[in-house]
């Protein structure tokens, strides 16, 4: 590691973190409905769009009808983008006249984007139109980040107050993410994007002339907005098939820097718009240490192995000085591109400005292993959020075990009930990712969308199919996942992992809030200093490896000590 590399990362946390109260504070004025400096533009908007749609914004919602009304619009989302895909040859903005997808790749297309995933079994230069970038797969960025900071009200609610039956309006919820929020930033961060060097045009590709005198096509089309809302919507579908390491998403090491801050602001911020929310800032902080510790550990872990260099080729004397950068931009460096690619995965981004494949076993095993704790580092928009409630949950669960108190969190007592639903949130996510992964290579079909052979072969399976049902969406970069075993398969565990884990979370949020609101008393377990920080990590380091350890022994580890002992795949 280098002091340069250091400095680096140290200053995109910092800066993140200098944001995270402001824009927490901001978001929590935005679900509480308060009047904010965008209101008078915004407030008529967003009155025309309730009256129009027929919208009480003040009815509340029971968990059940919660649940329900954002599973219709998903459901509603899912088969308007399946219809876009399927027939954007016939769709404005297609000046390549780029054919319709195949009704397998709509289908796992469509459940991606609708999940907040972003995986792309295709390339998108040649399989997607601009119109269809634009009218499915950017708007339903929107959506699915949107759905996830509702879900995120709704939880925070069921701690702000005692006896309530209801968790806010759904629709009011998504519609105040996507106007207040998602869209403001957006256009800031596009026009940064742009002024950077980020194109944004509507014209069809570039042909131009090489100094060699061949011809060249250069894609290019609406990239600079859909690069906004995929990195601050924690969504990482890229308008490019190297995703963020090519240059017309990420030109320089600068725009990687604003782009590692665009995908963990939101999530970050949303641990202080909690804090503000229960009246507790105390609250938001201690989650927020906790999420900031893992990725930071895990950033440098990543960054000193990828540092190290190749075994293989300081066998051959090759000079890594300059630490493995094999599949890598020599503009970004390792620092940036570690802090990135740890920071996508630690949330539910998936953009990449390095190819995995192409990291070190170690380096690749720590993206793996933050994707495997459930992605909380700080997690996806909303749903890292919720899901550090839930391991929070347990937290003080097996802290009222160890201690012999009742278990209560934020003067909520936390009881069977509440226990069962969360286990049944983590092991829908473990059985879908270590079943798929041991039934696809199992099968043939499997087994031939591998592009390595040995622990690494294993490694790149494991990786996808955490990636898909962690709603992550990044991949090793050499799986073809186009196939009906991995296209279908994949698809439903996206799916899975999006809904089934959010049908129980708001169970729990409709549990807590018909809760009475306790005062705290001399016995109960304080769950805002260090002791209590160190139980939530230690919660989310040991469920993870004591899910997913033995599968990643026999991948990135069994790699690792492979190649130290000169063994080649």
């Amino acid at each position: 590691m280098t002091i340069n590399g250091l400095v680096q990362m140290a200053l995109v946390l910092a800066v993140v973190l200098a944001l995270a109260g402001p824009v927490g504070r901001y978001i929590a004025a935005i679900l509480e409905g308060e009047r904010t400096f965008l209101s008078p533009v915004l407030a008529p908007v967003e009155r025309g769009t309730y009256a129009i749609l027929g919208i009480d914004p003040a009815r509340g919602m029971g968990w059940r009808s919660y649940v329900s009304a954002l599973l219709l619009l998903n459901a509603v989302h899912f088969a308007l983008l399946y219809v876009i895909l399927r027939l954007q040859f016939y769709l404005p903005f297609n000046p390549q006249a780029i054919a319709g997808m195949p009704p397998g790749l709509a289908f796992n297309t469509a459940a991606s984007f609708v999940t907040n995933t972003n995986w792309q079994a295709y390339t998108p230069e040649s399989g997607i139109s601009n119109g269809a970038q634009m009218l499915g797969l950017t708007v339903h960025m929107f959506v699915s980040a949107a759905t996830g900071v509702a879900v995120a009200a709704a939880v925070i609610r069921a701690f702000a107050a005692g006896g309530v039956k209801t968790l806010g309006n759904a629709w009011a919820d998504t519609t105040r993410a996507m106007l207040y929020l998602l869209l403001p930033l957006t256009i800031v961060f596009t026009i940064i994007l742009m002024a950077s060097g980020v194109p944004q045009t509507l014209l069809g590709y570039a042909q131009v002339t090489t100094l060699e005198g061949a011809t060249q096509t250069i894609a290019r089309g609406p990239v600079a907005f859909q690069e906004a809302i995929k990195l601050l919507g924690t969504n990482g579908g890229g308008f490019f098939n190297a995703n963020s390491a090519h240059p017309f998403e990420n030109p320089t090491a600068l725009t990687c820097a604003i782009e590692t801050i665009m995908l963990l602001l939101i999530p970050f911020a949303l641990t202080a718009a909690f804090g503000r929310m229960v009246g507790q800032p105390a609250q938001g902080r201690a989650l927020l240490w906790a999420m900031g510790l893992i990725l930071g550990f895990g950033a440098l872990g990543c960054y000193a192995a990828e540092m190290s260099g190749t075994t293989m080729l300081h066998g051959f004397g090759v000079n890594q000085a300059l630490g493995n950068m094999e599949g890598r931009e020599m503009r970004f460096g390792n620092a940036l591109t570690t802090l990135l690619n740890c920071g996508a995965t630690g949330t539910s981004t998936g953009a990449v400005a390095g190819f995995t494949d192409s990291f070190t076993p170690l380096g690749g095993l720590i993206p793996l292993f933050l994707m495997q704790l459930g992605e909380v580092t700080p997690g996806g928009i909303g749903s890292g959020l919720y899901f550090m409630v839930v391991f929070a949950l347990l937290s003080v669960f097996v802290a009222g075990l160890m201690a012999g108190r009742t278990p209560e969190y934020l003067g909520k007592k936390v009881q069977a009930r509440e226990v069962k639903l969360a286990m049944l949130a983590f092991l829908i996510l473990t059985a879908w990712i270590l079943s798929g992964a041991a039934v696809s290579l199992l099968l043939p079909a499997g087994v031939a969308a591998l592009a390595n052979a040995g622990p690494h072969g294993l490694t790149e399976m494991l990786y996808a199919w955490t990636s898909a049902t962690q709603n992550n969406g990044s991949a090793m970069a050499g799986i073809t996942a186009s196939g009906p075993l991995l296209g279908y398969g994949q698809a439903f565990a996206m799916l899975f992992g999006r809904f089934g884990v959010l049908v129980p979370v708001l169970a729990i949020a409709g549990s807590l809030a018909a809760k009475p609101k306790l005062q705290a008393t001399s016995g109960t377990f304080p769950t805002t200093g260090p002791l209590f920080i160190g139980i939530l990590i230690g919660v989310i380091i040991i469920l993870g490896g004591l899910q997913y350890m033995p599968a990643d022994a026999l991948g990135p580890l069994a790699e690792h000590f492979a190649m130290r002992a000169g063994a080649t795949y």
